[in-house]
């Protein structure tokens, strides 16, 4: 128990930085969120893992952000994410600074590694997110969400017990449970079985065609093309491609490689 105090104090520091702190859940015709950086650099000492970024993202747009390990995609979903500041230049969300927490409230994220807590069940898990983020009911969203993933019959069962595409699909749930306005992913398909997979593209396109805002880091480029309207390719913290309109998969592998490629 004392180990699991410790963590859900920290998790709960975490996602206060994150949290919607409104009660209940948005009602629907709310407009979303319009994402704009403009001279974006982050430094760690010498190193440069952002250098002058500009980016544009519309609100019911997905953005698939491409490159390579180091490209500065992760940095760059942590300045979103208000974890982070840039060294120069700035982020916004509808005019508001990252960090500023009127921005971070707005934000969901579902990345590769789960971060459950295995002592807990799914259900305690997604009930326990729902009350640091003052939901009016933690439990009925807990419930809703389960069964949209399929996972009402071992709702009750540790997390501990689950397997990895099981573990990932809770911590889905985890990150919808705020219904948030940008939506970070982050390699989110880590372990899901292809049923699994396709269930989570249709969620996410049916989320963005509802207004929400994604940006989604993947080395899938498959999945890439089916849901981003947006590519943008880094290499070392720079954009070397950038492009809107549909995608086709071969043609992202083609323009991915070349671009990498030709970068400086």
């Amino acid at each position: 128990m004392r180990s699991l105090r410790r963590r859900a104090s920290g998790q709960r520091a975490l996602l206060s930085r994150l949290r919607d702190g409104r009660r209940g859940r948005r009602s629907a015709g709310v407009s979303r969120a319009h994402i704009e950086a403009r001279g974006l650099f982050k430094r760690f000492g010498h190193v440069e893992a952002l250098a002058g970024l500009d980016l544009t993202l519309d609100a019911g747009e997905c953005l698939a952000l491409l490159g390579p390990n180091g490209a500065g995609k992760s940095t760059l979903l942590r300045i979103v994410a208000g974890l982070a500041r840039p060294s120069e230049g700035s982020l916004s969300i509808d005019g508001d600074a990252a960090h500023e927490r009127t921005a971070r409230r707005r934000i969901g994220y579902i990345g590769h590694a789960s971060l459950l807590y295995p002592e807990l069940s799914a259900r305690e898990n997604l009930i326990f997110a729902g009350r640091l983020y003052d939901l009016a009911d933690p439990p009925g969203r807990a419930d809703e969400l389960l069964s949209e993933e399929g996972l009402s019959d071992v709702s009750q069962r540790l997390v501990s017990g689950f397997s990895r595409g099981m573990a990932q699909r809770v911590a889905i749930a985890r990150g919808l449970v705020h219904d948030p306005d940008v939506l970070l992913l982050d390699e989110p398909f880590t372990g899901l079985d292809r049923r699994a997979a396709r269930r989570l593209e249709s969620r996410l396109d049916a989320l963005r065609r509802s207004g929400h805002t994604l940006i989604l880091v993947t080395h899938d480029l498959a999945s890439a093309a089916r849901l981003a309207q947006h590519v943008v390719v880094l290499s070392e913290g720079r954009t070397v491609y950038e492009s809107r309109g549909p995608l086709e998969p071969d043609s992202l592998e083609r323009t991915y490689v070349d671009a990498l490629e030709d970068a400086p």
